[in-house]
């Protein structure tokens, strides 16, 4: 029998083929789309450049006057000249109040993200969903209401156990002529302190965390899943070997963005925190400091060159959440959940 196949039959594959194939020619909804999303990143992009402009244009006066110790000084009087402002207990604050937030905050969203994605049943996965998502709208001003009064007061037993029985360790110290040992030292001492505020801003940022790792853990492989099922995995054993490795990214990838968010918390954190211009590393004693509330509390009574001196302490904190992103971005971009996506 012959292979030969007609001219027509040839003819009719070849209509079938175009028709089928798509077209490597652009159409007039995908060149749209792609200037849209490039008018978007750029616009974007644009916007970002414009507020680091504005804040370098304004800072300028500032940092010229103050040079160098703007990063080494620690009190905050503009008016008085050079030497007499800077940030280095502000943003060591800042530093220190982001990270009791995300140290508090990891835990609990890590695990919430994997009830939800894992365990939860079906209908009380989107009734939890909903939820999570409710928090994240709730306005700051909130949550720091809540925090400075109710929770504040609440916690002073468990920084008064810290500092009594971890006390040793330069963080949970409480310096001063406070007896901590002393059942009558009164509690006070413990309020309006780094941890407090931390613990408020951890409640913040849980949600925005949660969010993101359940996102990338439900995109984990079904196929990977199933696979350590029928190697008899159990299902701890599953999330372990398959879920947690896939989700790296959005673990790292979320508790970026809820660091970057508690840095530049402002609201929450003015009003449980007791403003406190110096180093001040005891996270459980009354004081502290941190960029936004400085900028929040001075900026209403200041001068030309104080409101110079706060643009420059924005300043720094622009570029600070700028470094942690693209920290995060990189090490996201090279795990297989941000690879993939």
């Amino acid at each position: 029998m012959s292979d030969t196949v007609s001219p027509v039959a040839a003819d009719a594959d070849a209509d079938i083929a175009r028709r089928v194939r798509p077209s490597a020619r652009s159409g007039f909804g995908d060149r749209l789309f792609l200037v849209w999303t490039r008018a978007s990143g750029g616009f974007v992009l644009a916007v970002m450049l414009g507020v680091g402009g504005y804040l370098a244009v304004r800072a300028a006066r500032a940092l010229r006057t103050a040079g160098w110790s703007f990063l080494t000084v620690e009190s905050w009087n503009p008016d008085g000249g050079r030497g007499q402002f800077g940030i280095a207990a502000v943003l060591i604050g800042t530093v220190l109040v982001g990270g009791i937030a995300v140290c508090l905050a990891l835990p609990l969203a890590l695990g919430s993200a994997l009830y939800i994605s894992e365990y939860a049943p079906r209908k009380l996965k989107r009734t939890l969903v909903g939820l999570v998502d409710l928090m994240a709208a709730v306005p700051s001003v909130v949550y720091g209401v809540w925090g400075f009064v109710l929770l504040q007061y609440k916690m002073t037993g468990i920084a008064r156990w810290l500092a009594t029985y971890l006390g040793w360790f330069p963080l949970f110290s409480v310096g001063g002529d406070v007896d901590v040992h002393d059942p009558v030292t009164p509690p006070l001492v413990y309020t309006a302190s780094s941890l407090m505020a931390g613990t408020v801003v951890a409640f913040m940022i849980t949600p925005i965390m949660c969010s993101i790792m359940r996102e990338v853990f439900d995109q984990a492989p079904a196929g990977e899943r199933e696979g350590a099922y029928a190697l008899g995995s159990t299902r701890w054993g599953m999330i372990r070997s398959v879920v947690l490795p896939f989700g790296r990214g959005g673990i790292i990838g979320g508790t970026m963005l809820g660091l970057g968010r508690a840095l530049g918390e402002t609201i929450s954190v003015y009003l449980i925190l007791s403003m406190h211009f110096e180093i001040q590393p005891h996270i459980l004693q009354t004081g502290g400091s941190a960029v936004a509330p400085l900028i929040a509390l001075r900026y209403g009574d200041s001068s030309d060159f104080s409101i110079s001196a706060l643009m420059a302490a924005g300043l720094t904190l622009f570029l600070l959440t700028l470094v942690v992103n693209f920290a995060a971005a990189a090490v996201v971009a090279r795990s297989r959940s941000g690879a993939s996506s």
